[in-house]
């Protein structure tokens, strides 16, 4: 058994091939304008929640139906299932932190049998016209990088006690990542942890996370990264 760590893992391009939130409005809505909407949120010249509402403005006729029969083509990455293996088998907690949308993730863990996994993110709810809203139960009007706050859900589901590891590929990580001892990471959140000069673990599919996170976890002692100890005091201080 592997004791004292929390693992903490992004959705959309992490655990699929593919950002399924994104392509959903590029496909319904306004291709050219989605477009400029979801490379704004990347850039942060928007938060993620104004991201999801001018999103919307762009698919009015959006259905859930239409999202259920969408959804369908998008794969997962197929060694993300040994790496779910490995953390039950070792007792390893681990959740799923997501900016998207409960919607298709719910969908997507049922199809693939890992209906156990936790998982935290937005919703989508059907009003009396049929029409959709985006929900957002666990924003955080003072931390704006995600209509989820990813951060938050980090510092709660984990102590100080524990090693702390995130993975993830892109913008909405960027936050969370801070807070965690060991990060692996590729895409968006890889340059941002060389911009900001953030220790991390690169990697392309699970199989190379599990084959990392093993090696890692072999050794004696494994030591809790500075720099995420100080961020997570930053934010205690604050009450």
């Amino acid at each position: 058994m592997v004791h004292q760590l929390k693992i903490f893992v992004d959705f959309d391009g992490t655990i699929t091939k593919r950002d399924i939130g994104e392509n959903i409005f590029l496909h319904f809505g306004n291709q050219p304008a989605s477009g400029v909407i979801t490379q704004n949120i990347k850039d942060g010249v928007i938060t993620g929640k104004e991201g999801w509402f001018q999103l919307l403005q762009e698919a009015p006729d959006l259905t859930l139906e239409q999202i259920h029969e969408y959804i369908q083509e998008f794969e997962i990455d197929p060694t993300f299932k040994d790496f779910a293996a490995y953390c039950k088998e070792n007792e390893i907690p681990f959740f799923v932190l997501s900016d998207g949308f409960d919607n298709y993730i719910k969908y997507v863990f049922e199809r693939e049998g890992l209906r156990d996994i936790r998982f935290f993110a937005n919703s989508l709810v059907a009003k009396p016209d049929g029409k959709i809203k985006p929900v957002f139960p666990y924003t955080d009007e003072e931390c704006n990088d995600c209509a989820n706050c990813k951060r938050n859900h980090v510092l709660e589901e984990s102590s100080d006690d524990e090693i702390t590891v995130y993975i993830g590929n892109g913008s909405s990580d960027t936050c969370p990542a801070q807070f965690c001892d060991i990060i692996f990471a590729k895409d968006d959140l890889l340059k941002f942890c060389e911009r900001e000069r953030i220790s991390f673990f690169p990697y392309s599919t699970f199989a190379d996370v599990l084959r990392l996170l093993q090696l890692t976890l072999a050794k004696k002692r494994i030591k809790k990264r500075h720099q995420a100890i100080l961020k997570r005091n930053e934010v205690y201080k604050l009450g």
